[in-house]
């Protein structure tokens, strides 16, 4: 139940007017808040309007995520740019460290195999040199038992293929030739 100036049972509120200047503040004061409901009411019932301001939201909404999104894939990008950039640079590292590895590989190789060709040259040269001396003494040798078993005339001959063992193997060596020549021409 209401008492006359319409305040619920129950309520502290003011209870009635003590003058006529207490009663225009009164008014005043519910026109005040009748005027704000009545323009909350009128907001909540203006969907339009309130569709264009949750739209306008959400645009601003959209915008900061977008600008966010952006910020964050160039972020990404480059951060995928710089491991990019840090793997290119340790792969061309690693490949240039085993170039110069496979280079020091090849040319001790190279030092190996010279050297071991130039002791086996060495070792033939040798080999060569100590069968040219024993081939020497021994015809040297044969010729001084040829010399003195020899009759005088080819004691000479003897003595001159002594002086001069290079042309006594070069005689012997085109009479060989001559030799099979004739047996190879000639069969029997």
């Amino acid at each position: 139940m209401t008492d006359a100036t319409g305040d619920q049972p129950g309520k502290s509120g003011p209870r009635g007017a003590k003058g006529p200047d207490e009663l225009r503040r009164q008014i005043a004061e519910t026109r005040r808040e009748l005027g704000s409901t009545v323009e909350e009411l009128a907001a909540k019932a203006d969907v339009r309007g309130r569709a264009r301001a949750r739209a306008a939201d959400l645009r601003d909404k959209a915008g900061a995520l977008t600008v966010q999104l952006r910020s964050t894939a160039a972020q990404a990008g480059h951060t995928v740019q710089e491991r990019a950039a840090k793997a290119g640079h340790t792969v061309q590292h690693r490949a240039t460290r085993a170039g110069h590895e496979l280079q020091d590989r090849a040319s001790r190789t190279g030092h190996e195999l010279q050297d071991r060709a130039s002791r086996a040259g060495h070792e033939l040269q040798d080999r060569a040199s100590h069968v040219r001396h024993t081939t020497q003494d021994k015809v040297l040798e044969a010729g001084r038992t040829v010399e003195h078993q020899a009759p005088r005339p080819v004691r000479a001959a003897v003595r001159t293929s002594r002086r001069h063992p290079g042309l006594l193997l070069f005689c012997a060596a085109g009479v060989t030739a001559y030799a099979a020549w004739r047996i190879l021409r000639y069969p029997k």
